[in-house]
């Protein structure tokens, strides 16, 4: 499929998706709300997005607008019609909550992990949502750009 027909299908399936197409891949940005469900759909509709291969979080400290935000970006690949595609959500940063998406590929369970333990992002209904990295009494994010360690002294 060519990004304009994924395009196309996606917007059937979640009319309010948002698009952004200035790099390498498709991007949708999907609402935090509407998530769960679109990512159980990429897995299981005619786009067969069956491969996980990437899953991060970007901390956007302020916005343009004012607004500090997380961004959870995920990278999605058909194994079986090689498309790609790119989404990403936006989480409020004083409360990052995201449903978890290790139910659908299992791959996502240690990187909801590692999300988790490094920016602080809460995976609802994970299976086992833990510290992966850090020491269970280690205090804050050290991803997060407000991050301060007094040890090293790194200000980013």
């Amino acid at each position: 499929m060519t990004n304009e027909e994924i395009k196309q299908h996606i917007i059937t399936g979640l009319p309010n998706a948002s698009f952004d197409e200035t790099g390498e891949w498709l991007q949708v940005l999907v609402p935090v709300d509407a998530w769960k469900q679109f990512a159980q759909w990429l897995r299981s509709d005619a786009l067969q997005m069956d491969f996980l291969f990437c899953l991060t979080c970007v901390d956007w400290a302020a916005t343009p607008a004012g607004k500090a935000l997380l961004t959870m970006v995920y990278h999605f690949t058909s194994t079986v019609f090689r498309h790609t595609l790119v989404v990403k959500v936006k989480l409020d940063r004083n409360n990052p909550e995201i449903e978890t998406i290790s139910d659908c590929w299992r791959t996502a369970e240690m990187h909801e992990r590692e999300v988790f333990d490094l920016f602080g992002v809460q995976f609802l209904h994970h299976p086992d949502l833990r510290r992966l990295v850090l020491t269970d009494d280690f205090e804050g994010h050290p991803l997060r750009k407000d991050f301060e360690d007094p040890i090293n002294m790194i200000k980013l």
